[in-house]
């Protein structure tokens, strides 16, 4: 970044194509006296070819690789927790939902602190109490302990998701936005395929509480890789702690309809993921299938297809717009689901492949809209969508146990599809007042030009 002596940054107010309209990353550099002062602004957000984009794009990817082995760390051993201290599949699957339930409650307090603090301080110390934490998860003496410590790490966690997008709002420029975004959602896709896989086969010859361990020492390991990679932030502008103008700014983002819709799109998509990822080791370890503890977590191998899909969003967003993309993570969410109900094993593998890559693909898509869309408050509109994305893995979680206990996997799957059903009647509403704008916005512009023939 140049030097204060050689520039003078002056807040400017960029295009409406801009997630940044109201920051001061633009700036203009001054000329020698006696010379006109230059009209061409520099923007000192980060593009693929800027030289600090590939260490901020690791550093986060990190973050996000911590964050997710960490939150669903629980989540591939429910069959073996449940059996190490004789609870039931409602009951053990309380130790993601109350992970993820407690991110959803204290991401927007949290974002709300990123905006006084910056930032990279908030990530810095999520990552480092939720770490901390992860340590004393495998001594918990019961099921009581393990949900409550559980609930703190979700706790702890809430500062990353909201900040990082906030981060890259700030210092990405637009159009490599959701290049970041996907990259950053990638990292958690890996974090949650090398945990499970991790916890699998560690718990299958150490037990449960050795697998918790293995996980921790992972997400210290990538805590330290994004602290000595990431960037200092170069277009954050401190704001004060107001509870009243957090709440204005919160009212507003939530009377915003197309923010709206694209909150509930995050949770539903979520729904169905929670549901399905909760469940599908109890189904696996039952017949016909009935595989080990390590087969099952090797199973969450999937994930790299989400990896994949979730980095491709942008160019998938190029093609198709947005609603365009949303359509077809509906579609292949929805055939997933139905290939799932098979008995074959390459059927259920098949369906958990295109729910995974349906949902990734989604998520990276809605997600990258909302930081599209805010013009101001960005932390809160991140904070306000990762709180509805993780209710609905919450909700999902406990609902996907309990249809199971109740009706089987096909209760699970009709929990999925009801959902799924949700984001496409969102979708199809959000294309109608596209439509409905877009044909209002024409006639407005015939009745002018008629005026001004006339």
């Amino acid at each position: 970044m140049p030097s204060a002596s050689t520039t003078a940054s002056i807040p400017v107010v960029v295009g409406a194509d801009s997630p940044v309209a109201s920051d001061s990353n633009v700036t203009y550099p001054a000329e020698p006296v006696g010379r006109a002062a230059s009209a061409e602004p520099v923007d000192t957000r980060l593009a693929p070819t800027s030289p600090g984009f590939r260490r901020m794009s690791f550093a986060l990817f990190a973050a996000g690789m911590a964050a997710f082995a960490l939150l669903y760390s629980t989540q591939a051993l429910l069959p073996a927790i449940s059996a190490g201290l004789d609870v039931t599949a409602s009951q053990a699957s309380w130790t993601v939902s109350a992970a993820t339930g407690a991110l959803a409650l204290f991401v927007l307090p949290l974002s709300a602190l990123s905006e006084r603090f910056g930032r990279r301080t908030v990530m810095t110390y999520s990552l480092v109490v939720a770490v901390a934490v992860a340590m004393l998860v495998p001594l918990a003496p019961n099921v009581g302990w393990l949900i409550a410590l559980r609930a703190v790490q979700g706790a702890a966690l809430a500062g990353l998701p909201a900040s990082a997008m906030a981060y890259l709002a700030e210092e990405v420029r637009p159009k490599a936005l959701v290049a970041a975004i996907g990259l950053f959602v990638a990292g958690n896709s890996i974090g949650g395929m090398s945990g499970r896989i991790v916890t699998g086969w560690v718990a299958q010859l150490w037990g449960w509480r050795a697998a918790l361990a293995a996980v921790a020492l992972m997400a210290l390991v990538c805590a330290v890789v994004f602290r000595l990679l990431l960037p200092k932030a170069r277009n954050f502008r401190p704001g004060t702690l107001h509870p009243k103008a957090l709440a204005k700014t919160v009212g507003t983002h939530l009377s915003d309809p197309l923010l709206r819709r694209l909150y509930a799109i995050g949770a539903l998509f979520m729904t169905v993921f929670g549901a399905v990822y909760t469940v599908i080791g109890y189904r696996l370890v039952e017949a016909p299938f009935s595989l080990p503890q390590g087969v099952v977590g090797s199973i969450f191998l999937v994930y790299l297809v989400g990896t994949a899909s979730s980095a491709a969003a942008g160019k998938l967003v190029a093609r198709t717009g947005r609603r365009g993309a949303l359509y077809l993570a509906v579609s292949t969410t929805t055939l997933g689901l139905l290939l799932s109900l098979s008995d074959s094993l390459t059927g259920v593998l098949s369906g958990l492949v295109l729910i995974t890559a349906g949902f990734f693909a989604g998520h990276a898509v809605a997600s990258s809209s909302v930081s599209h869309t805010a013009k101001t408050g960005r932390a809160q509109a991140s904070a306000l969508y990762q709180s509805a994305y993780y209710l609905g893995s919450s909700v999902g979680g406990t609902l996907g146990a309990m249809a199971f206990h109740a009706g089987g996997w096909e209760a699970t799957v009709a929990l999925g599809l009801l959902a799924v059903v949700g984001v496409a009647a969102i979708t199809l509403y959000g294309t109608r007042c596209a439509r409905v704008e877009r044909r209002s916005f024409v006639v407005a512009g015939a009745g002018r030009a008629a005026v001004t023939k006339s």
